[in-house]
Formats: C-alpha cells, structure tokens, sequence
C-alpha cells in the first residue's frame, strides 16, 4: 500500500490555530487520507483505480452503513493546550492515545483560561449540567472575571511559595485551579474521532470543549475532506428517531396524532425541530 500524502495536510503541519483565550490545537502529524479509507475498502485495488466521485461515493456508503473498520486507517495526532476542566472531559474518551505534561516533572505554567465576558451565564433552569443561553450583565461579568482572576492569581502564588519553600512539585500542584492550562498530545483515529466530534460539537457540550472540537473538525477537512464531509452530512447534521419516534413520525405525517406522551413526546419533538433547524 503506497503511503498517502496530503498536500492540504501536510501546509497546515506543526500550525497553531488559537482556541480560547491561551490554547491552541496543532496538527502533529497524520497517517493516510481519504485515499487510504479507499485503498482499504478497496484492499485488492490500487491507489487511482477510481476518480475522486467514485471515491467520495464509497466513502460516503461506508459511514452512512457504519462500516467504520477503513476509518480507522487514518490517524491523526494532535498538540493541544487547554485548560484543565476541558482536559478532564476529553480523557472521557478512551479510544485514543494520550500524553500530559506532569506537574510532578515540569514546573506548571501560571496561564489560566477567563471566559470572555458574553460567555458567562448562570445556571440553566433546564438543564442541569450547563449555562444558560442569555449571559449576565456587563457588571455582573465584570465583577465575576475580577473574582476569577484573583482567585487564580492567589492559588498560582501559593504554588510557587511552596516550590521556593522546597515542597515537592507533586504537592505544591494539588491547590493549583481547574482553570489552568495544560498541554497534551493526542493520537486518535478517523472513526474515533469522529465519535469524539459527535458528542463534542453538539449544543448540549459544554461551549468550551466545542470551541476545540470545531478546530479539530477544520484541520480533519484537511487531512480528509471526502471523509469529514460525509461525516457533517450523516452525524454533526442528521437526526435518528428511535423505533417508537419512527410509529409517531409515520402518525404525523399520516395526519393522525403523535401516539408518543410525556417525556418520550418532548423528546420527539425536540427532534423534530432539530430536524427544521439543520
């Protein structure tokens, strides 16, 4: 099998795109494109036995029938900084490979992540693990990012008083915030990560960590624009109704009331207008 090389890929190696206010995601490096899915499914075939429609076509039947094993012929390892609380969401994902810089080694950087000013929103009233849509006054953002800041800045001192007192860097970095930034590389495959960019990029993920998962998905064009375009169309855009959601989508537009009540009705029409919205 020939190795594949992306010319978009390969001008965007080692390029930090900015996230947040102090991180950053750069793609490392990469192993196969488009053309290796194809070269895989297609395992008794050569690279240019197909034109790039061909290719997309069969790309495109593969992940809309989740034949999800030449997907994951394409790897890509990433460089990224984000702040801790974001960190500790992505190790959620264990089909990746992961190494962070230590505390108990390195000498932790001071840079903690602010939200900006229209990022910041009290609790949601319908959803208890988020912010809700509205953000806060001027004033009261004002008077939250002052608190955030000296809470950081009095926590990262502390740490370096206990490094100057000759304390162990494993125990001057238990105090240090959640807010402060970390560094990691990051090797996952195509399939992965597209199950990654699923969860990560819907309206329910914390804004932060979707902040990272759109760059991730921008640099993924790059290295394979046939694959990610499938997967925008099928996963990021598409709706799937259950087996009962599917009897009360048949009701619906058969002129007859939904059958569904209570929660699984809500649930049905939140999709519905989803649906309207992509």
């Amino acid at each position: 099998m020939a190795h594949c090389t992306v010319p978009e890929a390969e001008a965007v190696l080692d390029k930090e795109y900015p996230v947040l206010d102090k991180g950053f995601v750069r793609l490392v490096d990469y192993m196969g494109g488009d053309a290796r899915i194809v070269q895989a499914a297609r395992v008794s075939y050569g690279a240019g036995t197909k034109t790039v429609r061909e290719d997309a076509a069969l790309i495109d039947y593969l992940l809309r029938h989740q034949h999800t094993s030449p997907f994951e012929q394409v790897v890509l390892t990433f460089h990224i900084r984000m702040p801790v609380f974001v960190a500790r969401q992505w190790v959620r994902h264990r089909t990746a490979r992961m190494n962070e810089v230590s505390g108990r080694y390195s000498v932790m950087s001071e840079d903690c992540y602010l939200p900006a000013a229209e990022d910041i929103a009290v609790q949601s009233a319908d959803n208890k693990q988020g912010r809700a849509n509205e953000p806060v006054s001027q004033a009261q953002a004002d008077e939250v990012l002052a608190q955030m800041t000296a809470d950081q800045q009095h926590a990262y001192d502390g740490y370096q008083q206990l490094l100057e007192n000759g304390i162990a860097r494993e125990l001057a970095r238990i105090n240090l915030p959640l807010s402060l930034y970390t560094e990691l590389y990051w090797q996952i495959d195509l399939h992965n990560l597209f199950h990654f960019l699923k969860l990560r990029l819907d309206s329910h993920a914390q804004r932060e960590i979707r902040a990272y998962a759109q760059v991730l998905l921008d640099i993924t064009k790059k290295v394979a624009p046939l694959a990610a375009a499938s997967f925008e169309n099928h996963i990021q855009h598409g709706v799937s109704f259950s087996g009962e959601e599917m009897e009360a989508l048949r009701a619906v537009l058969a002129g007859k009331e939904s059958p569904l009540a209570g929660k699984k009705q809500e649930r049905f029409e939140a999709k519905l207008e989803q649906s309207v919205q992509l």
